[in-house]
Protein backbone atom coordinates (compact mmCIF):
# COMPACT_ATOMS: atom_id res chain seq x y z
CA UNK A 1 0.00 0.00 0.00
CA UNK A 2 2.64 2.34 0.43
CA UNK A 3 4.01 1.33 -2.82
CA UNK A 4 0.46 3.13 -4.38
CA UNK A 5 1.34 6.43 -1.72
CA UNK A 6 4.58 6.65 -3.30
CA UNK A 7 3.33 6.16 -7.29
CA UNK A 8 0.89 9.11 -6.85
CA UNK A 9 2.87 11.68 -4.91
CA UNK A 10 5.37 11.46 -7.42
CA UNK A 11 2.99 11.72 -10.34
CA UNK A 12 1.57 14.75 -8.96
CA UNK A 13 4.95 16.42 -8.73
CA UNK A 14 5.69 15.14 -12.44
CA UNK A 15 2.21 16.45 -13.03
CA UNK A 16 2.90 19.82 -11.63
CA UNK A 17 6.44 20.21 -13.01
CA UNK A 18 4.61 19.83 -16.24
CA UNK A 19 2.44 22.67 -15.14
CA UNK A 20 4.79 25.21 -14.40
CA UNK A 21 6.53 24.41 -17.73
CA UNK A 22 3.75 25.33 -19.71
CA UNK A 23 2.81 28.14 -17.90
CA UNK A 24 6.32 29.11 -18.15
CA UNK A 25 6.12 28.65 -21.83
CA UNK A 26 3.18 30.60 -22.46
CA UNK A 27 4.21 33.80 -20.21
CA UNK A 28 7.60 33.88 -22.78
CA UNK A 29 5.47 33.75 -25.95
CA UNK A 30 6.41 30.38 -27.23
CA UNK A 31 2.51 29.51 -28.35
CA UNK A 32 2.56 33.13 -30.36
CA UNK A 33 2.00 33.17 -33.68
CA UNK A 34 3.92 35.07 -35.69
CA UNK A 35 3.62 33.98 -39.27
CA UNK A 36 0.05 33.45 -39.75
CA UNK A 37 -0.37 37.41 -39.32
CA UNK A 38 1.90 38.39 -42.02
CA UNK A 39 0.45 35.89 -44.71
CA UNK A 40 -2.83 36.53 -44.00
CA UNK A 41 -3.20 39.61 -46.22
CA UNK A 42 -1.88 37.26 -49.11
CA UNK A 43 -5.55 34.84 -48.70
CA UNK A 44 -7.96 37.09 -47.97
CA UNK A 45 -8.37 38.24 -52.12
CA UNK A 46 -8.86 34.50 -52.35
CA UNK A 47 -11.81 34.54 -49.67
CA UNK A 48 -13.94 37.22 -51.17
CA UNK A 49 -12.81 36.19 -54.72
CA UNK A 50 -14.53 32.36 -53.64
CA UNK A 51 -17.40 34.17 -51.77
CA UNK A 52 -18.33 36.17 -55.07
CA UNK A 53 -17.84 33.59 -57.69
CA UNK A 54 -20.42 31.63 -55.20
CA UNK A 55 -22.71 34.82 -55.01
CA UNK A 56 -22.93 34.76 -59.18
CA UNK A 57 -23.48 31.29 -59.33
CA UNK A 58 -26.47 31.83 -56.99
CA UNK A 59 -27.83 34.70 -58.82
CA UNK A 60 -27.43 32.95 -62.54
CA UNK A 61 -29.12 29.45 -60.83
CA UNK A 62 -32.06 32.33 -59.17
CA UNK A 63 -32.25 33.94 -63.09
CA UNK A 64 -32.75 30.76 -64.61
CA UNK A 65 -35.15 29.40 -62.51
CA UNK A 66 -37.13 32.89 -63.20
CA UNK A 67 -37.10 32.81 -67.15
Amino acid sequence: MSVIYLLISISILIAIGFFVAFITAVKTGQYDDDYTPSVRMLFDDELLKSTKNENKVENNEEKELDI
